[in-house]
């Protein structure tokens, strides 16, 4: 069943609409100042129009354009040099994972020997702690 345009949606319905988890929106309520839903007794959540829109726009931003948590905050509250902020981008399909910048390639020997340093030194404190 859907709701008339306007109409508060809950979390649930916001986390099913935007194909996001649930603990992720609420996560960002505590990122971005801007994000206020209402809340009714129990804590529950009730998302206006506005505040949807502004999850879109939050989401287009950290998982389509790949922006950082950081980088958004900035863009949201107008801080100098932040670029205008983009139109919100209506999309239906999944958000895109970002593949963060690669590992520095290390060898495996390399790492062994880290392994093994660290084993005898936590072999000679314990040692050392007995004495």
């Amino acid at each position: 069943m859907e709701k008339i345009a306007g109409a508060f949606k809950t979390i649930g319905e916001v986390s099913e609409e935007l194909s996001l988890p649930q603990h992720i929106l609420r996560y960002w309520e505590t990122r971005f100042p801007q994000l206020k839903p209402m809340q009714r007794a129990g804590n529950r959540r009730y998302y206006r129009p506005e505040d949807v829109d502004l999850l879109r726009r939050i989401n287009s931003l950290l998982n389509e354009q790949g922006y950082t948590v950081k980088g958004v905050q900035k863009l949201l509250s107008g801080k100098a040099g932040a670029e205008p902020m983009p139109a919100p981008v209506v999309n239906d399909s999944p958000p895109l994972v970002v593949p963060r910048a690669a590992a520095p390639s290390i060898s495996l020997d390399k790492l062994r020997s880290i392994r093994d340093r660290l084993a005898r030194a936590l072999a000679e404190d314990d040692v050392a702690a007995r004495v």
